[in-house]
């Protein structure tokens, strides 16, 4: 191997593989002088250029001309999905000084009424581990075709539940739309990456459109096997999902479509949502979703869709930051099995004789019992909006068992 430029990709963590220039350690792209810097591009944050060519490079960064192209789509709406304007994002380090700051008795009582609350509206969360038999050619590699597509086998185990839960509530049933014949829905998966549970969907269930909504741009390796298929009409948006106008995409309108999402984190759920069930979305046409909840810890009240619910539970927008925060505790347990029973067994974990007592007890063990309550009210908060507008056969269950994936959750719902 030649000699390679030393400068450092931190985002393909990976020195550069361009050769140096002459009497230098680095090449044409990542060479410095004395009196330049790097800093981050202000229009792509993820890659860096020498400070002295920045303003050259602002008229001709990649993503300004992709953010160009996509402000002229008749489905870009920016923050349609995003919740209230007014509310501003909180930090992760805002959320933990917020919670270091509050005094003992104060935290007690914030947890006594997550102990009420979870006690009273998150006990009728089910197991619902569904592995149904047309995936399981999936899991057993029978097929020859599914060997070419690398996947690990806890993933794949995820997308089956994922999909055989959705079934389970009757969603693959033929639908139709106005004036056409009866047909397979179509297939909305939210935070799609290289797009395997639609993969597995395509294989094991067939649809005839899909559409694959991801912001950033992926290497395509399940869409290659997709659009192999004649009888599927594949797009993929490159969009936030917090500015997609769904009923703007013309080759969805009047299509019944189902909606998926494999781990959309924090807020991206919400948006999900509100993309499809709320105001903004089309209700009307929606046959079912599926999606399973993961990285509480990022959630935002702006973005958060259901407020009334935790105001109806007398907690505050502070309240519901620091619950946020308690959520990152849940995947700190070694036994995430062990803590997922510990809260069905009355939450006895959390009681202590007295405050200090309460707070020198509070192990790895006790957190996590306290972040996946938290876990839970967030997303039966979700559940009850979806009930609200207008998807009465909905559930939260949990669709993995915890050795498979901490984060568990699954909101199912069918028209």
């Amino acid at each position: 191997m030649g000699v390679r430029c030393k400068f450092w990709l931190l985002k393909k963590k990976r020195f550069c593989a361009i050769p140096p220039l002459p009497n230098t350690e680095f090449c044409g792209n990542h060479s410095t002088r004395s009196d330049d810097r790097w800093i981050q591009c202000s229009i792509d944050p993820s890659h860096s250029v020498l400070e002295s060519n920045l303003e050259n490079h602002l008229r001709r960064c990649p993503l300004l001309k992709h953010k160009n192209s996509l402000s002229l789509q008749p489905f870009y709406r920016k923050g349609i999905n995003g919740g209230d304007e007014e509310d501003e994002d909180v930090s992760s380090e805002s959320k933990r000084m917020a919670v270091q700051s509050i005094t003992v008795p104060e935290l007690v009582k914030l947890i006594e009424k997550i102990k009420s609350v979870h006690a009273s509206i998150c006990k009728d969360i089910q197991d619902s581990y569904n592995m149904p038999e047309v995936c399981r050619n999936w899991i057993n590699r029978a097929n020859d075709c599914f060997r070419k597509i690398p996947f690990q086998e806890k993933h794949v185990i995820q997308q089956a539940s994922i999909l055989g839960n959705l079934e389970k509530l009757g969603a693959f049933k033929s639908c139709s739309s106005v004036g056409e014949q009866l047909h397979s829905p179509a297939v909305v998966e939210f935070g799609a990456g290289r797009g395997y549970l639609t993969q597995m969907l395509a294989d094991c269930y067939g649809v005839s459109k899909v559409f694959l909504i991801e912001r950033k741009s992926y290497k395509l390796k399940a869409d290659r096997s997709l659009r192999q298929k004649e009888s599927l009409m594949l797009e993929r948006l490159r969009i936030d999902i917090e500015d997609l106008n769904l009923n703007a995409i013309g080759s969805l309108q009047g299509v019944p479509y189902l909606a998926i999402g494999k781990h959309l984190c924090g807020p991206a759920t919400d948006m999900t949502l509100r993309c499809c069930v709320g105001e903004n979305g089309s209700t009307s046409y929606l046959r079912g979703l599926s999606i399973a909840t993961c990285c509480h810890h990022l959630c935002q009240w702006k973005h958060y869709i259901n407020k009334s619910f935790f105001f109806s539970q007398g907690m505050s927008k502070d309240e519901f930051h620091a619950v946020t925060w308690f959520t990152s505790w849940a995947v700190d347990s070694a036994d995430h099995e062990e803590s997922d029973t510990k809260i069905r067994e009355n939450e006895k974990v959390l009681e202590g004789d007295d405050d200090d007592e309460l707070l020198r007890n509070m192990c790895a063990r006790d957190r996590a019992v306290l972040g996946f309550m938290c876990k839970d009210i967030i997303d039966a908060g979700r559940l009850m909006w979806i009930r609200e507008h207008g998807l009465e056969k909905s559930e939260l269950v949990k669709y993995v068992p915890s050795n498979i994936s901490p984060e568990n959750r699954l909101l199912i719902a069918s028209c």
